[in-house]
């Protein structure tokens, strides 16, 4: 495995080298993909009690503008979201578009009270910081460079944070608020990407590891590594940005038309403004040319990203391919997501990939694939 000095460390990195983690490079960064229990044991260990994730890598950046309103209304140029809406100590869920109405990377939006902050991809995090100070006006953009960001999942996170901040309880999903814990200023939000209750924790660099160490010491709680994290995100129906969103899918063709408020949506008192309103405004108007869906494969094998899917079993008939593709522990059979035309986009659909030469039955199916158990 490589771990030349080019790839970056989050201050996490000792920890998962003590913990047994087996290193992959991950955009950029020489990150834990598993740890001695295994994958499907970290999954179901998520599913069950609590796992905790390294999710350092992440952007986090500040928006600061003369006011939040002007900062809000600055974001709103760049996003098909109502920020401007958002009430203090409260997140959600957006998406940086371009021209075409495809879509740059998604993100998370927190309204501070004074300021934004917003959380990007680790991918994409350096051309999401240009692409913001270059088009946000007035306001000062800037990315954090000396904090952690831990993921606290599953039906005992709440638990086990309350062990150390008995506030956790109080907080409901997309919540956002301060805590002082062992020393540390963090940001808590109510939040998290595997379908399960959680927490992400922004926690100062120096006392990442501390906090980490102390979560893990409780009983319920267990290291996760990225194979467990991409299975469950995949399970609950979630995006992973690169693989099925960028810039060829419009949010309408991703499914994600949800995460546009109806005050941003065509007709709405703050519709278009941002990139690409135009082509996203058609897609409304006369519904997408093609759908995100989840898929079943028939039988255990898991059809991976790049199968390309057909109308029928035969070469003649390419319709699409699959984004993501896994096994998912619970629901103990293979789960995958991909595009196909809005024609064959209702679930019950019966379509085909291609695996070793063979052409594979799938059936079309609603996300998620599991019962999102956050915390309302």
């Amino acid at each position: 495995m490589d771990h030349s000095p080019t790839l970056k460390q989050t201050p996490l990195h000792a920890l998962h080298l003590s913990l047994g983690a087996k290193m992959v490079p991950f955009a950029g960064y020489d990150m834990p993909v598993q740890y001695p229990m295994g994958v499907m044991k970290e999954h179901l260990q998520t599913r069950a009690a609590a796992g905790l994730f390294d999710v350092s890598h992440m952007g986090q950046v500040i928006v600061l503008g003369a006011s939040y309103e002007d900062a809000a209304r600055a974001l709103e140029t760049l996003v098909p979201v109502d920020v401007l809406g958002l009430k203090p100590g409260r997140q959600r869920y957006g998406f940086f578009t371009a021209e075409n109405g495809g879509i740059l990377d998604d993100l998370m939006i927190t309204n501070r009270g004074g300021h934004l902050l917003v959380v990007v991809n680790a991918a994409c995090k350096e051309q999401d910081v240009a692409h913001m100070k270059a088009h946000l006006a007035g306001c000062e953009v800037t990315l954090l460079e000396d904090r952690a960001l831990l993921a606290l999942q599953g039906p005992a996170a709440e638990r086990v944070l309350a062990s150390l901040w008995a506030a956790a309880a109080e907080m409901k999903f997309m919540d956002v608020r301060d805590a002082f814990i062992r020393g540390a200023d963090c940001i808590i939000s109510r939040s998290g990407y595997s379908g399960e209750d959680g927490f992400e924790i922004s926690v100062p660099a120096d006392k990442a590891e501390e906090l980490a160490k102390v979560l893990l010491a409780h009983p319920e709680c267990e290291p996760i590594g990225l194979g467990a994290r991409d299975s469950l995100r995949l399970e609950a129906g979630l995006c992973l940005y690169g693989n099925d969103i960028d810039t060829t899918t419009t949010p309408v063709e991703a499914s994600l038309e949800w995460a546009m408020q109806k005050v941003r949506r065509p007709g709405g008192e703050r519709a278009g403004g941002y990139p690409g309103a135009g082509r996203i405004a058609e897609d409304f108007a006369t519904g997408p040319v093609r759908r995100r869906i989840g898929l079943k494969p028939e039988g255990k094998a898991p059809v991976r990203a790049h199968a390309v899917l057909y109308a029928e079993d035969s070469p003649e008939s390419p319709i699409g391919e699959v984004t993501s593709g896994t096994f998912g522990p619970t629901v103990e059979g293979p789960v995958a997501m991909g595009y196909v035309p809005a024609s064959l986009a209702e679930p019950g659909t019966r379509v085909f990939a291609e695996l070793r030469g063979k052409y594979l039955p799938l059936t079309v199916t609603a996300l998620p694939f599991i019962k999102p158990t956050y915390k309302r």
